[in-house]
């Protein structure tokens, strides 16, 4: 008697292609976590840019429709994406949309809106990828310049995903390094503004009061020291940040109010000294760091290398602030053809220069 031989051996179909199909996948599989097992001995970047160019020129290229390049480079962006988390990068930023990018013409914009509507919703199924790498995804630009239906789903993708913590994707979205920069000195002289609020007020009750009496319990010439001890406290409350630079919570802080407090007064009288106006010059009332706590990228480091596809090398009103000390590389494929070996050889280059790099961060 003969016992029938089962169709399967292990996961291999013996129907023809199904078996020479999963076992050139898995073949490939393997070897891909081979490769980036050797490119792991050296430094790996922490985040990867991408100015993601030559979609439409692919189309051309390919004799599509138009539109279908814009596909195309959503299904090389997911390989891309797939290929950087298995590596260890854990901060991915995509320039998907400019501003600038408004100024087409009108059924072309509502082509790429009505996509991009769609791939973030493609984003909450349960196996898309960023459920599968743990990925928080933010929307990182002017979203009011989007439509109701598409700032609606980024704003429910950025919730959906607010808990994820092994990777991030950074979508930039109606952006523009230009209009990052002025949201950013907006955000901070309005910051200034409250706490020179707040010092007025402050400011104007000492100026009923007489030196050794009590404002709360508190003898006037010891809310200089109230103030410095506030001050060291707030220091140490982090102030978190969402998605596209907007704080969790508004903890104002009570630094250089003390200062601020002398300054209006000495204003009122006319009595501002030399050595005052040095130290104003020494310590400024923007700081650069309240400049970068209000970038629409201050959720995420520095990139280590930007990479634009389509061998173009401008950088084209993009992360201007926070490349200043960052690798480029501009491989000749457009951005439907970019993929691993792109990748490995942008990799490559990093591990080149890195040392070189670190070495010229330390000077600063």
């Amino acid at each position: 008697m003969v016992t029938s031989v089962p169709n399967k051996v292990g996961n291999y179909s013996s129907t023809g292609n199904g078996v020479h199909k999963l076992f050139f996948d898995d073949i490939t599989n393997f070897l891909r976590r081979c490769l980036f097992r050797v490119l792991s001995v050296g430094p790996i970047p922490t985040h990867l840019a991408f100015i993601m160019d030559g979609n439409r020129r692919y189309a051309k290229k390919q004799n599509l429709k138009e539109g279908e390049g814009h596909k195309a480079g959503y299904l090389a962006l997911m390989s891309l994406l797939r290929y950087c988390y298995e590596l260890g990068i854990k901060y991915v930023t995509i320039y998907a949309f400019s501003i600038e990018n408004f100024k087409r013409r009108p059924d072309e914009v509502q082509s790429l809106m009505d996509l991009m509507l769609e791939k973030m919703e493609a984003l909450l199924m349960e196996e898309s990828i960023v459920n599968q790498y743990g990925i928080r995804v933010c929307f990182i630009g002017n979203l009011r310049l989007l439509s109701e239906p598409v700032r609606a789903a980024a704003e429910k993708v950025m919730k959906v995903t607010s808990n994820n913590s092994k990777a991030m994707l950074l979508v930039c979205v109606a952006y523009t390094a230009s209009n990052e920069i002025v949201h950013a000195v907006e955000g901070s002289c309005k910051e200034k503004e409250k706490e020179f609020r707040l010092c007025n007020l402050n400011n104007n009750m000492m100026d009923d009061v007489k030196e050794g009496e009590k404002i709360n319990g508190m003898v006037v010439h010891d809310i200089q020291d109230f103030y410095e001890d506030t001050s060291v406290e707030s220091q140490g409350l982090k102030q978190g940040k969402g998605c596209n630079g907007t704080p969790y919570h508004a903890c104002e802080s009570f630094e250089s109010n003390w200062d601020q407090v002398l300054t209006s007064k000495a204003s009122k009288s006319g009595e501002v000294s030399e050595g005052f106006r040095n130290l104003r010059q020494e310590d400024p009332v923007i700081k650069l760091v309240d400049i970068e706590k209000h970038m629409y990228m201050a959720v995420a480091p520095d990139p280590d290398m930007l990479i634009r596809s389509s061998g173009e090398s401008r950088l084209s009103n993009f992360l201007l602030w926070q490349t200043s000390n960052c690798q480029l590389y501009s491989p000749a494929a457009l951005w439907p053809e970019i993929g691993l070996s792109q990748l490995v050889w942008a990799i490559l280059k990093f591990q080149q220069f890195h040392s070189y790099l670190e070495k010229k961060m330390k000077q600063l």
